[in-house]
């Protein structure tokens, strides 16, 4: 006797660090989601040389062998894990193949996604960006404090340990701290927004720190930090090495001349101090900044399949009531 499995088939494209952690993140976690294929284009990376192992099909020809990979089964979603100039390609090829793109380069073609900011907004795009690991690290916080008080500037500095940088993240620096800029604004809400980035080489490796400042004309204190206090909690709930470093520090500052707004400021800066470990799957701990990349396109993923299934029961729903009173 067989039996059908409901799961949702994926294919990741690129066999290096990022995609190996989201490869066995799918396979380890994911109730709702079935990796059919792996795409790479260097026959003897450890990647594909993994996924072979777990039984996984695998191709070392690019992402236009992905057709033939996965047969008539097809394929859903195709997280993207290679590079920013790479992405136009592979989200054309996903495309021709119905599947969603979840684009986990700095390419920001598609419109920015931070799971527990706006992933609703979203449900219909064929490709979604997932900003940067900073972005996914940050934004929920610049978000958290713009739900109760407008932010007139937000600045978000990423350190994370240059052993955790490879080849892709480091010829993509300019792509990160611009599309991280532009996605504080877009997604945050921030007037303005600002990323800095830093790759640390102490040794023993640290853990990938985050701080977020924010410039507010005014606020209430106690609101801001619950606010973020209730945001880094559901953060945790899909990346658990997320946490507080210390807690949200908010004061008065006035000053003559701020750089950032180019002109005098008088109001409240709030400081956050964020840490981020990773989960293990693949990567060593220090490795923060990918396990939250992949973390968070793992949620996207398997969140944006149950709404758009719930989106489509309810459009069923009405549809057949309607018919029903027209009758």
């Amino acid at each position: 006797m067989t039996t059908h499995d409901s799961r949702i088939p994926v294919a990741i494209i690129g066999s290096g660090n990022i995609g190996s952690d989201l490869m066995i993140k799918i396979l380890r976690i994911s109730q709702t989601l079935k990796l059919v294929a792996m795409v790479g284009v260097d026959p003897d990376s450890d990647g594909l040389a993994r996924a072979r192992r777990l039984g996984i099909p695998t191709t070392a020809e690019g992402i236009d062998a992905l057709a033939e990979l996965v047969g008539p089964t097809g394929v859903d979603i195709v997280f993207d894990a290679t590079s920013a100039s790479a992405h136009a390609h592979n989200q054309k090829v996903a495309a021709e193949l119905g599947a969603v793109s979840i684009d986990l380069t700095p390419a920001a073609m598609g419109p920015f996604v931070v799971p527990p900011v706006n992933l609703g907004d979203h449900l219909d795009q064929p490709d979604i960006s997932m900003v940067t690991c900073g972005g996914q690290a940050t934004i929920p916080i610049v978000a958290a404090i713009s739900a109760v008080a407008p932010v007139r500037y937000a600045e978000i500095v990423a350190s994370i340990a240059s052993r955790s940088a490879g080849p892709g993240t480091r010829a993509n620096i300019d792509e990160f701290t611009e599309t991280t800029s532009r996605a504080i604004a877009e997604v945050g809400g921030a007037d303005k927004g600002k990323a800095i980035i830093i790759l640390n080489p102490a040794e023993p490796p640290l853990l990938m720190r985050d701080t977020v400042t924010a410039l507010c004309d005014d606020i209430d204190a106690d609101a801001v930090v619950g606010s973020i206090t209730a945001m880094v909690a559901e953060v945790a709930r899909y990346v658990p090495g997320y946490r507080l470093k210390h807690p949200p520090q908010v004061a008065a500052i006035s000053a003559d001349y701020v750089p950032a707004l180019d002109g005098p400021f008088t109001g409240k800066q709030v400081t956050v101090f964020l840490e981020v470990s990773g989960a293990g799957h693949y990567l060593p701990d220090y490795a923060g900044n990918l396990d939250i990349m992949t973390s968070a396109a793992l949620a996207t993923a398997e969140k944006l399949m149950q709404l758009r299934a719930e989106n489509s029961i309810r459009r069923s729903s009405t549809t057949t009531a309607t018919r029903t009173e027209q009758s």
